[in-house]
C-alpha cells in the first residue's frame, strides 16, 4: 500500500513538473540581454484568459446598460462603448505584461517606432482612427443621426474607430471613412433638434385668389399625418414670377429621413385641393401682337 502511494506521488510530481516545464517554455525572446523580453506559453495563456474575461464582463455591462434604451439610444451608446472596449483591451494587455515582469517602457519604445513607420505608410488609416476618436469624444456624430455627406442623405447606424456606416434613403449601406467628418463639411439634420423645417414651392396662375391659395396650402399641410401640428404650417408669397405667383408652404417634421415621401404626399394633396377649387397651375406663355400697317 505504501509503495502504491509513493508511486502515485512520484507520478503526480512528474506530471506537475511537466506542466510547469510546458508553461515556462520560451516561445520568443528579444531585446538586450539585461532587459530582454521573454514570451512564454504561460504568458500567452494568461493573456488569452484575461482578454476573454474582459470580453465577457464588457458584454454583460453592455447588456445591462442598454436593456432599457430604445433603438437609437442603444446605437449611440454602443458607438461610444466601442471606444471604451478598445481602451479596456489595451489596459488588460499592458497589465498582463507588467504583472509578468516585462519592462513596458522597452515595448512602448518599440511600439512608438513601429507606429511612426506605419503612420507614414498608412497615413489615411491613422487619420480615420483619429477621426473616429474625435467624433466619439466630441459627440458630433452619433448613431441615429441624419446626415448629408457628398450629396447623400443617410442615417447613421454604426460608428467604429476607423469607419462609420450609414443607410441611404434607397436602403443602400454606405461606409464612410471617419476622417471625412473632420476634413469635409457634413450637414447633420438632427444634431440640435429632432424636428426639422421643410418647404414645398408651388406656382399658381397670376389671376389666382391668393387668400384661397394660402388657405388650401395650410389645409393640405395640416392633413398630412407626418407633418407636425406644432409649430403650425405657414405660407409665404415668395415672389411674383414672369408668368406665375410663387408660394412656399413651410412645415415641421420629426422624421427627416423620409422627407421626400412626406413632400410627395403633400404635393398629391395640394394638386387634389387645387383641382377641386379651380386653382390652376400656370405654364410658360407669351402674348404675340401683330400690327398691320
Amino acid at each position: 500500500m505504501l509503495s502504491l502511494f509513493i508511486i502515485a506521488q512520484e507520478t503526480s510530481g512528474s506530471f506537475w513538473r511537466t506542466v510547469k516545464h510546458v508553461l515556462e517554455f520560451e516561445l520568443l525572446r528579444f531585446g538586450p540581454e539585461d532587459k530582454s523580453v521573454v514570451v512564454t506559453f504561460s504568458l500567452i495563456l494568461l493573456m488569452i484568459i484575461s482578454l476573454f474575461i474582459a470580453k465577457v464582463l464588457l458584454r454583460i455591462v453592455s447588456k445591462l446598460a442598454t436593456r432599457k434604451l430604445n433603438h437609437d439610444e442603444k446605437l449611440r451608446f454602443l458607438g461610444a462603448f466601442n471606444f471604451v472596449r478598445y481602451l479596456v483591451y489595451i489596459l488588460v494587455f499592458v497589465s498582463v505584461l507588467s504583472s509578468a515582469g516585462i519592462d513596458i517602457t522597452l515595448m512602448l519604445t518599440a511600439a512608438a517606432v513601429l507606429f511612426f513607420g506605419l503612420g507614414l505608410a498608412m497615413r489615411e488609416i491613422f487619420q480615420d482612427i483619429i477621426g473616429g476618436i474625435y467624433i466619439i469624444m466630441d459627440k458630433s456624430l452619433q448613431a441615429g443621426d441624419i446626415i448629408e455627406i457628398e450629396g447623400n442623405v443617410c442615417k447613421v447606424f454604426d460608428t467604429k474607430l476607423r469607419t462609420t456606416r450609414a443607410v441611404t434613403r434607397d436602403e443602400k449601406v454606405i461606409v464612410i471613412p471617419n476622417h471625412k467628418f473632420v476634413t469635409d463639411s457634413v450637414v447633420n439634420f438632427t444634431q440640435n433638434y429632432s424636428n426639422t423645417r421643410q418647404s414645398v414651392m408651388v406656382r399658381v396662375a397670376l389671376d389666382a385668389d391668393v387668400e384661397k391659395v394660402k388657405e388650401l396650402l395650410i389645409k393640405s399641410a395640416k392633413s398630412q399625418p407626418k407633418i407636425l401640428k406644432t409649430p403650425e404650417p405657414f405660407v409665404f408669397l415668395e415672389e411674383f414670377g414672369e408668368y406665375s405667383l410663387v408660394f412656399g408652404v413651410y412645415f415641421y417634421i420629426a422624421e427627416s429621413f423620409i422627407e421626400p415621401r412626406i413632400k410627395s404626399a403633400l404635393r398629391f394633396t395640394i394638386q387634389k385641393e387645387f383641382k377641386e377649387h379651380g386653382i390652376k397651375f400656370p405654364f410658360p406663355q407669351k402674348d404675340v401682337h401683330l400690327h398691320q400697317k
